[in-house]
């Protein structure tokens, strides 16, 4: 009996700390972050239901939870910015950005309800253009790009406003040391978790060009080392963890190929037409980039040489980026694309468009497009070195200015 009370007692108090950390992080900060997840998580659906479905309207589900997420990172930010603006103490003022000489706000909570508005306008844009072009040919269409700008507002807002916690690094007097710590952690893993929703779009918005058909392009080198270096190496520097940039590549590598592999079990069939490939079951886009890899030498380099200035480390890490990316991708695109052992449920190398011809010649081998002389290889790749150690160096300086925001 007394083991039993002493039991519940213990409960209790793991229950109350839990709940001290909660509220020493203000909700807003955890909308924002789970509202960062929501508009890509609806994006992906969304990819997937013109990929199996095709038509939509304006409130299709998708789009709801696009909708909804990119609300609820604006309407709580709104919220924050008036409370503290109106009732606000001096204190509480102090620790925000002042606008118009009136209101308030976090400077993440700026992103996000700029991009929550932005996201929202979107909205009828886009139902305007399905009902005068029909369906889009391609993901970045006009108002996908007025779409685009708004979701990562709200992701970047979402990465600016739980680093503003985390830099400040404030002793909580309501709790311990550890609690403190812990609440510290946390604060990280918010960061590491939107900054990996934020590579997601990045990479969602650029599948066109980083499928595995592209492969064995110089193209796919030269959009990735444009593309992900200067994220990868800012939100790393920026995490405060050695293995910032692995663990934030690794949820990318996780939470896309959950999301896309769970669409993947579920029934769909296409309400438009022709349809030039029979379907039961959502068809999505492919397997994620393997991010992880480049971003463990990085983690692994920058730790090593943390002594040497900015423009040593954009040399050494831009041309690791570029280097690893190429040999572990070139042969894991040849496994992709043509191996019969990935065209199943878990790798998605199957998924095909209802649109498209199921018998087409290069569904399932590189095109004769493919045959790049070697001198086109050298171009090619060192145009995406120099592409790499750009993004490499924009991302170096980008986190040393995230590591100093604090409103």
């Amino acid at each position: 009996m007394e083991t039993a009370i002493n039991q519940t007692f213990t409960d209790q108090k793991t229950h109350t700390s839990t709940n001290k950390l909660l509220l020493e992080i203000p909700l807003y900060v955890y909308v924002s972050v789970i509202a960062s997840m929501c508009v890509i998580l609806g994006i992906l659906w969304d990819i997937a239901w013109h990929m199996s479905i095709g038509r939509d309207g304006l409130f299709s589900a998708p789009h709801v939870v696009v909708y909804v997420g990119a609300a609820f990172a604006g309407i709580f930010s709104g919220y924050q910015v008036l409370k503290t603006s109106f009732w606000g103490s001096k204190l509480e003022k102090g620790k925000m950005v002042n606008f118009w000489g009136i209101f308030y706000s976090s400077l993440g909570g700026l992103f996000c309800i700029w991009g929550g508005i932005a996201s929202l306008t979107s909205a009828p844009f886009d139902d305007w253009w399905h009902n005068t072009y029909g369906l889009d040919v391609q993901i970045l269409s006009p108002p996908h790009a007025v779409l685009l700008l708004g979701l990562m507002s709200v992701q970047m807002g979402a990465m600016i406003g739980t680093l503003a916690f985390l830099n400040r690094n404030d002793k909580v007097a309501s709790l311990s040391t550890e609690e403190n710590d812990r609440r510290n952690n946390r604060l990280q893993w918010m960061f590491m978790l939107t900054a990996a929703f934020f590579i997601t779009s990045i990479f969602t918005f650029l599948s066109e060009s980083l499928g595995r058909w592209a492969m064995h392009r110089p193209s796919f080198y030269q959009v990735a080392s444009a593309a992900f270096p200067f994220i990868m190496l800012a939100a790393g520097r920026a995490s405060g963890k050695k293995w910032g940039t692995t663990y934030i590549c690794l949820v990318f590598l996780v939470f896309h190929w959950a999301v896309n592999a769970t669409l993947r079990l579920l029934p769909a069939e296409p309400l438009l037409g022709p349809i030039h490939n029979k379907i039961t079951t959502y068809q999505t886009l492919g397997f994620p980039l393997l991010l992880f890899i480049p971003a463990f030498a990085i983690d692994w380099l920058r730790d090593k040489f943390a002594a040497k200035n900015d423009l040593v480390l954009t040399l050494i890490l831009g041309f690791t980026f570029t280097a690893i990316l190429f040999i572990t991708n070139y042969p894991f695109g040849t496994f992709l694309h043509e191996s019969p052992l990935t065209r199943n449920w878990f790798w998605g190398s199957s998924s095909w468009s209802f649109q498209n011809d199921a018998d087409w010649e290069y569904r399932y081998k590189f095109s004769t497009r493919n045959a790049i002389d070697l001198i086109s290889w050298a171009k090619g790749l060192g145009l995406a070195l120099l592409f790499s150690l750009i993004s490499s160096r924009i991302g170096l300086a980008w986190g040393n200015w995230m590591k100093q925001i604090q409103r």
